[in-house]
């Protein structure tokens, strides 16, 4: 393996202030509730307005929008809907006999309140909240409680809340930012406490879930955009170049990372990359990112490559190969993988129908990304009756002697000396 261009990652202070300043974001808001939410809007979004968004102002905001914009998010909607439902129906009931008397199963429950985070940040993705919220309808939640910066003219884009309000949520707030995983978390006199909270955001966004967690359950930490792009000497140079900097220009602190097995490939797509953003805007993020982040890798071998993606464990993994597919089994690594070169990660974070709030930072080497899934709970149950009782009355006897716990050998042996009266 060698390093044609190399990341230069060295940022602990920065880690311990953002660390710091969301540790006491949180508390300001668990103690003040919606004053210290406010507080944080004027000096993060120069925002005073009032943090609900009200149904007057949605229907306003929303008859500002042309019929073609609302017909491309009910699109997105519609086809995130379609893909966990499809999902869902996977994940069934269980109800068994294991053994005589031995009654067990699980019941797929819906989590009842979830909150949705929705960043604002540089553009109005569209696609986020629908992503976010649309699962958790599907799901069968209740109550979803929704936040995003009030960043655009005062609040919330209106192509934004028309696609939170399409995919189900049932309240939305204009709060951005660690303030608002914090007055979710633990409720304010506006925004109610949910059980769950789900959804992207920079990296104070990704703390402050990381800071709430077992107060609330997360879906996963989802921290800036990451792609991997695995090419070999069939690949087209442009398409590479144009498949990193579609996800370096998210964010500064982005991760695009090429990895290739033919020197040619490694050199002409960085001289595509250089082309493409001399008519990048300057202002775009992607030339910080590729510039700091950016990596070019050359491995020596297909299976060097492969290797190389399960360590990167990456958020999107894109396979620019020959017989792309025929590799799948050995690549275990990604939050989500897109195979053979036309299969652009932008038709996922757009309209494709499977979620873009994946994991990042090497998560993906224990969790996938957000899904239907992430908004139900498994919870199981059991009937133990005649010969089961006897039997395992039995065993949890004398493990319970041998154990010591007293409370658990009487509880058994009750269960035991009723069999036999």
């Amino acid at each position: 393996m060698e390093y044609i261009k190399q990341a230069q990652i060295n940022e602990p202070n920065i880690i311990n202030n953002v660390e710091q300043t969301v540790k006491d974001i949180i508390a300001t808001v668990r103690s003040e509730g919606d004053a210290g939410v406010k507080n944080y809007e004027k000096k993060f979004s120069h925002s005073d307005r009032d943090v609900r968004v009200s149904e007057d102002e949605i229907e306003r905001s929303i008859k500002a929008l042309s019929s073609d914009v609302k017909e491309l998010i009910d699109r997105v909607v519609e086809r995130i809907s379609t893909f966990s439902k499809a999902q869902l129906e996977c994940i069934l009931p269980l109800e068994k006999e294991f053994g005589p008397g031995i009654q067990m199963g699980h019941r797929i429950v819906p989590i009842e309140k979830v909150g949705a985070y929705v960043p604002g940040g540089r553009f109005p993705l569209l696609s986020s909240g629908p992503m976010v919220v649309a699962p958790a309808k599907v799901a069968g939640a209740k109550k979803i409680v929704a936040c995003s910066p009030a960043n655009y003219e005062g609040g919330i884009h209106p192509a934004v809340l028309y696609g939170l309000v399409r995919s189900g949520a049932t309240d939305i707030f204009a709060i951005g930012g660690a303030q608002a995983i914090a007055a979710m978390a633990y409720g304010t006199e506006s925004v109610p406490e949910v059980d769950i909270i789900g959804g992207p955001g920079n990296r104070f966004v990704a703390e402050a879930k990381r800071q709430v967690f077992g107060k609330v359950g997360i879906d996963l930490i989802a921290g800036p955009s990451e792609v991997l792009v695995f090419a070999d000497e069939s690949a087209e140079p442009k398409n590479c170049a144009a498949d990193l900097l579609a996800q370096a220009e998210h964010d500064p602190h982005a991760r695009a990372i090429f990895v290739t097995t033919s020197r040619t490939k490694a050199y002409q797509t960085m001289e595509e990359i250089d082309r493409l953003l001399d008519v990048f805007s300057p202002n775009s993020p992607a030339h910080e990112s590729w510039a700091n982040l950016g990596e070019v890798i050359l491995a020596e071998t297909l299976q060097e490559g492969i290797d190389i993606c399960n360590e990167y464990a990456i958020e999107h993994l894109h396979l620019h190969l020959k017989n792309s597919r025929d590799l799948m089994d050995r690549l275990y690594n990604y939050g989500s993988l897109f195979i053979d070169s036309d299969s652009s990660v932008v038709f996922s974070d757009k309209v494709s129908g499977t979620n873009h709030t994946l994991p990042t930072n090497k998560a993906a080497r224990y969790t996938g990304g957000l899904w239907v899934g992430s908004y139900i709970k498994v919870i199981t149950h059991q009937q133990i009756t005649g010969e089961g009782v006897h039997l395992l009355a039995s065993h949890a006897t004398k493990q319970s002697e041998i154990e010591g716990l007293e409370g658990h050998q009487l509880s058994a042996a009750i269960r035991l000396s009723s069999i036999k009266s």
